[in-house]
């Protein structure tokens, strides 16, 4: 069935109720791999409730399950995750109670074969306040839904990497269960747990979320001389997803450092393969 272009536009989801707590905050910092060493000063403070530190890419997990695309139409059997996009409007809290508002931003027809790219947007607010805490934006690539007649100009470019060398790289690692420990985070697909339905998928066993590796990326620049363990200054992290992670391997993410912007990309130390691109971190001015 093809997707009804002014339906999907006009799909919205407002004041879907959340919350989390110090023990969701901890998990999640787990999960992207701080507290490797338990006895590391500067990474206790992400897994350790005295002085808790959030790491702000968990703000795309604090509503999982929120979202506007539940009538969208779309074949999800043939959905990847392309972008994603976070604008944190303050540092996010380390335990919440939220309100998250969803909205379908546009819808790009790639022609009958091509697919279609589809942006949504989920405003995530503090409830209590009304003030806004973050802004994800997420951009999917649908397969199989090409050809509805939608436009096909007029899609976000993705951020441009400096043609320099980069100025450091980071190494940070993955553990062989490091996607058991995030799914427990939010996304429980079985793509990431079950080695049966990963190589019904094509895959040789259980790929690491891109999610995590996107949280991975973020964990790298904080402690890198970038941040220096300081998350709140992050006010942004963009990025674009190009091939999955397995579980064990070795994120190697490549640092340039231009004013308030550091533009960055994953790749990996086992495989010549690029993992994330066009990835920009906005830090405080």
């Amino acid at each position: 069935m093809a997707i009804d272009y002014d339906k999907l536009m006009s799909l919205k989801a407002v004041g879907q109720e959340f919350q989390y707590g110090d023990r969701e905050t901890m998990l999640y910092a787990l999960g992207v791999g701080f507290g490797r060493d338990p006895l590391n000063e500067k990474e206790l403070p992400f897994v350790y409730e005295s002085g808790l530190k959030t790491v702000p890419t968990q703000a795309t997990v604090i509503a999982w399950g929120a979202g506007a695309m539940r009538d969208s139409g779309i074949n999800y059997l043939m959905v990847v995750h392309g972008e994603q996009k976070l604008t944190l409007h303050k540092p996010l809290p380390s335990a919440a109670k939220i309100s998250v508002d969803s909205s379908v931003l546009g819808a790009w027809d790639k022609g009958k074969d091509k697919g279609a790219i589809i942006v949504t947007e989920s405003v995530i607010k503090d409830k209590a306040s009304g003030d806004k805490l973050c802004t994800l934006q997420s951009t999917i690539f649908a397969r199989g839904d090409g050809g509805f007649g939608g436009p096909r100009e007029g899609a976000p470019e993705p951020h441009k990497l400096p043609e320099r060398a980069p100025d450091l790289t980071v190494e940070a690692d993955t553990r062989p269960d490091q996607a058991l420990l995030y799914r427990l985070s939010g996304d429980r697909n079985p793509l990431h747990a079950d080695p049966q339905f990963a190589k019904a998928a094509g895959f040789p066993k259980p790929i690491l979320h891109g999610l995590c590796t996107y949280g991975t990326c973020c964990r790298a620049i904080i402690s890198s001389e970038i941040c220096n363990y300081d998350p709140t200054i992050i006010t942004g992290f963009d990025v674009r997803f190009s091939s999955p992670v397995f579980p064990g391997e070795t994120v190697l993410v490549d640092i340039w450092k231009d004013g308030n912007i550091a533009s960055f990309r994953a790749r990996l130390k086992e495989r010549d393969v690029t993992v994330i691109n066009n990835g920009k971190c906005t830090l405080k001015a």
